[in-house]
């Protein structure tokens, strides 16, 4: 029978995959491997990876680098040239996450509404704009204006990739696809350095400063390839048009059995987002990104400082900035590999967590060994990224429907960035060289992280052995619209 016929028998169109009868039919009916024997399930993957995660991963590399340059510019001239005094430069860098902070939640719902196409693109072409405006500012306030636009327009950006990612793949494949998207940005770290490197030898040409160069050419790339990408970025599964019908129903056929109905077309309201929050282990999850949120930009913003106070010139210090987050990328995508194939998370962020830690401790305690420090910063890099990722990944794939995915991975990313405010103001140019007090924040935010994984972990293991003992009279409609919630899910320990 094929997809066409077995929806007209339900009475329903095609064009709505989404509301075929999945409670009313057999196993065989359900079963997407017997309903469509001739999809190839791993080439049908193949083909959806290829169309969705290296396109977001190109977005994210643009965006981390726009977000982040500021680091690399402060090398070669920008607080001498805007003359930034005291705590500028580290305000500078905090106003991108008041709106970063503030517009996460409104971002996935006009995502929703708009479709991923058209709003990350236009995200993505905005943040370009204002990236470029930033290499023409001549003050510290124009500096700041920029900064601040630049918050609004990647707010979309993070949370609605990877709410977008979590409706496309299993739980129990997903992390592999996460980590290779979330090592976006340790891909943008080498690539920066590499990038402001060759851009600093610009350094007076056509009268503009080598970090003039660095903005604007950085943000002309990304407003170039945000125009290409309106027509590469994928939609959610029920509206991409290099789909056929089967392969459309085949995907929705298996997130069903993975986590139920999608229900994206569920109108969100206020009340229903806010009753999301009664759930403690949404709250969790916001702790668990803020915690490594501190140590993870604590490394990204002033890793360049640090290695710099170690006696090298700007330049070499650019290069030496490259292969820490080189390597974080190669374990990260170890860990993920592992972690999928086990279909196990909390050992794989704790573990990576310490090892963030342990770099950080060293730091804190060894100031005159310079090639100890510098190895440091690996631990402190690989673990920190590593564990981020695992972690996103975990919670978001644990949200099921598309009203809890898209609040929940939304607050999480919103919450957490509040740690990206601390992480500035922790290290600051007074501290230099040793930066005690931002080693010492960063060591208490992981440990924060670490019991909220914790916390997070028992609520899901209680929240399964409940639901094992559980007699529950509710109907199988009534559970196909519950999501997670349902009392037949079982969360990802």
């Amino acid at each position: 029978m094929s997809a066409e016929e077995l929806k007209n028998g339900t009475g329903v169109s095609a064009a709505d995959a989404e509301q075929y009868d999945y409670t009313s039919q057999t196993e065989s009916d359900v079963d997407p491997k017997i309903r469509f024997p001739c999809v190839d399930e791993r080439k049908l993957m193949f083909k959806v990876d290829m169309h969705v995660v290296p396109i977001l991963c190109i977005m994210y590399l643009m965006a981390f680098l726009d977000r982040v340059n500021i680091s690399n510019a402060a090398l070669f001239g920008l607080e001498t040239d805007l003359k930034l005094v005291g705590t500028q430069f580290n305000t500078a860098l905090v106003i991108f996450f008041v709106p970063y902070v503030v517009f996460d939640i409104p971002s996935n719902i006009l995502l929703k509404r708009f479709k991923p196409h058209v709003w990350l693109s236009v995200c993505m072409f905005l943040f370009g704009l204002f990236a470029i405006c930033q290499g023409l500012v001549h003050t510290y306030s124009g500096l700041l204006a920029c900064r601040f636009f630049l918050g609004v327009a990647e707010a979309g950006i993070f949370p609605g990739c990877f709410y977008l990612l979590a409706m496309w793949y299993k739980r129990s494949e997903a992390q592999k696809r996460f980590s290779f998207f979330f090592c976006s940005t340790t891909l943008a770290g080498a690539f920066g350095g590499l990038l402001a490197t060759a851009i600093g030898k610009m350094d007076g040409l056509r009268g503009y400063r080598g970090w003039r160069w660095i903005f604007i050419l950085e943000g002309v790339g990304t407003c170039v390839i945000s125009l290409l990408l309106f027509f590469a970025i994928a939609d959610f599964p029920e509206e991409v048009q290099w789909l056929t019908n089967d392969e459309k129903e085949y995907i929705e056929a298996r997130l069903h059995a993975d986590v139920g109905q999608s229900r994206r077309h569920d109108k969100l309201t206020w009340k229903s987002g806010l009753a999301i929050f009664k759930d403690y282990k949404i709250i969790a999850g916001g702790f668990m990104y803020l915690g490594l949120i501190v140590p993870a930009y604590g490394y990204t913003y002033f890793a360049p400082s640090i290695i710099e106070s170690l006696g090298y010139s700007a330049i070499h210090t650019q290069l030496l900035s490259v292969p820490p987050w080189a390597c974080s990328f190669v374990f990260a995508m170890l860990i993920a590999t592992v972690s999928d194939h086990i279909h196990h998370r909390f050992a794989f962020v704790v573990v990576p967590s310490l090892i963030s830690l342990s770099g950080f401790i060293v730091l804190l305690r060894v100031h005159d060994k310079p090639h100890v420090q510098y190895g440091a910063l690996f631990l402190a890099a690989i673990g920190a990224f590593t564990a981020m990722g695992v972690m996103i990944c975990w919670f978001h794939t644990n949200l099921a429907g598309h009203q809890r995915r898209a609040v929940g991975s939304a607050w999480q990313i919103g919450f957490g960035n509040i740690g990206g405010i601390i992480a500035v103001y922790s290290f600051l140019a007074k501290d230099a060289p040793k930066y005690l007090l931002g080693y010492r924040v960063c060591i208490s935010f992981t440990c924060l992280s670490i019991f909220a994984d914790i916390v997070y972990f028992f609520g899901v293991l209680h929240e399964n052995r409940k639901r094992d003992r559980a007699d529950t009279a509710i109907s199988e409609d009534e559970k196909a619209t519950m999501g997670d919630l349902n009392p037949d899910y079982r969360y990802v320990l």
